[in-house]
């Protein structure tokens, strides 16, 4: 495994390596062939200047690579959300907060990450610039080894996952409004923490769900994912050295549990067998409130009405120069009636609370992070419009698998709550991610807790 920020930190300071020679090393990472379609912008020559006048003692990140993905204002630069559509739009007049906060901490920005367009997907596929291929962060090589086909980095958040597991960036700062941090940390054998969403401003992310939206970070530790969030929340974790023993888990059995393919399976049978091991206490517990998810997400959700309120004037003009298979997810939202958003508004509150009282009394909940693994991205590419049937299997696989990526990371997201994904898979499988959650500002705990798994896992 390639080192981690927090090490790298550590060497730094003790001299054993310098910034200047740290950021040549992010540098050959992103030139390489693992980063190719994972950068749409490249800021080289910036971030070695940043490195030059980084302060290490004062600021925190002291001049290491950090990524941003192309939904976040930089100043001075366009931000098009990985879309054609958006190329030709003004440049941002400012930084935005969580970019400005990375800046201010000592970050020298390496570049701006491709992502799924306008971030309506768990896939990672972009069919305007390219796809980036998973990479197993944990163990430093192709997903699937040397000789596998390329696989999905999983999204939206593709190229700021595929930046960090290469070594091009030691923080790639993206966004998750259903999963679109923790989907691509787990399908590249990373760290992807997803905070509770108002402790991190969105202001100057261009939006999906204004409900949901939360902006995060992956990294390749869970200590590098404490640092990353003190800088993005502006807040200091209280942090716990309790051991796990002291811990009280739950496992969900409905839904989450569901058609695990047989790696995933494996792997976190085998996870919370060293937990337990390790002296956790896990329970399993039903959580029925999951199977309401479908009815009350039934007339298309958060992110239907909620983007297309936002897209709909770009639609009007440019609907032909999006990738048909994110406009159709977006105009879904043009069905929603006022009195169903309310309604939704509404019933997310009471299921929020339902789902608050039955998880009383547990410090977190382990699952799956995505029951699945990375899929070969030729099975489910952009339509070519050469084969009609070809094109429809491709289309109908999309949808199929995007819908599996998505089912366990964004019942948190409907929770309002946080969750991060750690590495649970061994050098001859496939990633796959634990998910360790909880409802809204239990983030110190599950921090604490997912630094204890993550000790025990390695």
């Amino acid at each position: 495994m390639l080192a981690d920020l927090h090490t790298t930190l550590q060497h730094i300071r003790s001299g054993q390596t310098s910034a200047s020679a740290e950021i040549e090393k992010s540098i050959a990472a992103a030139r390489s062939p693992a980063c190719d379609h994972a950068f749409l912008k490249t800021m080289f020559d910036e971030a070695r200047g940043v490195v030059a006048d980084v302060d290490s003692r004062h600021q925190p990140l002291a001049g290491l690579a950090v990524s941003v993905k192309d939904l976040f204002d930089i100043a001075g630069q366009t931000t098009a959300a990985g879309s054609a559509v958006l190329a030709d739009a003004p440049a941002a007049v400012a930084d935005c907060p969580a970019v400005a906060r990375l800046k201010a901490a000592g970050a020298a920005l390496i570049g701006r990450t491709n992502m799924v367009e306008f971030a309506f997907s768990g896939m990672g596929i972009n069919p305007h610039f390219g796809t980036p291929a998973a990479w197993d962060g944990r163990f430093d090589q192709p997903a699937g080894g040397a000789a596998s086909p390329a696989r999905i980095p999983g999204g939206s958040s593709s190229g700021a996952a595929v930046s960090v597991a290469t070594g091009a960036a030691f923080i790639g700062l993206g966004s998750d409004t259903g999963g679109s941090i923790r989907i691509p940390a787990a399908l590249n054998g990373i760290v992807g923490f997803k905070n509770t969403a108002r402790l991190v401003p969105t202001d100057g992310a261009l939006p999906l769900s204004t409900t949901l939206d939360t902006a995060c970070a992956m990294t390749r530790s869970v200590q590098g994912a404490m640092l990353a969030h003190q800088i993005l929340a502006a807040r200091r974790i209280i942090r716990s050295n309790a051991p796990l023993s002291s811990y009280r888990l739950a496992v969900v059995t409905t839904g989450m549990l569901d058609t695990l393919d047989a790696t995933v399976a494996r792997a976190f049978a085998r996870t919370l067998q060293v937990l337990r091991a390790a002296g956790a206490r896990i329970e399993e517990i039903p959580l029925t409130a999951i199977r309401d998810l479908g009815a009350l997400q039934s007339t298309g959700g958060f992110s239907a009405a909620e983007s297309y309120s936002w897209h709909r004037p770009l639609l009007e003009r440019h609907a032909a120069g999006y990738d048909p298979r994110v406009a159709t997810r977006i105009q879904r939202g043009a069905a929603m009636k006022a009195y169903e958003y309310i309604d939704l508004m509404q019933a997310r509150g009471r299921w929020i609370a339902g789902v608050e009282a039955a998880l009383q009394g547990f410090d977190a909940v382990l699952s799956p992070t995505v029951p699945i693994v990375a899929p070969l991205i030729a099975d489910v590419a952009p339509a070519l419009g050469l084969d009609a049937a070809q094109d429809a299997a491709r289309d109908a696989e999309f949808f199929r698998v995007n819908a599996l990526l998505l089912r366990n990371t964004s019942v948190v997201n409907m929770l309002d709550g946080c969750a991060i994904s750690i590495p649970c898979h061994a050098a001859d499988e496939l990633p796959v991610g634990l998910m360790l959650w909880h409802g809204a500002l239990r983030d110190d705990t599950v921090l604490n807790l997912a630094l204890q798994a993550e000790q025990a896992l390695q």
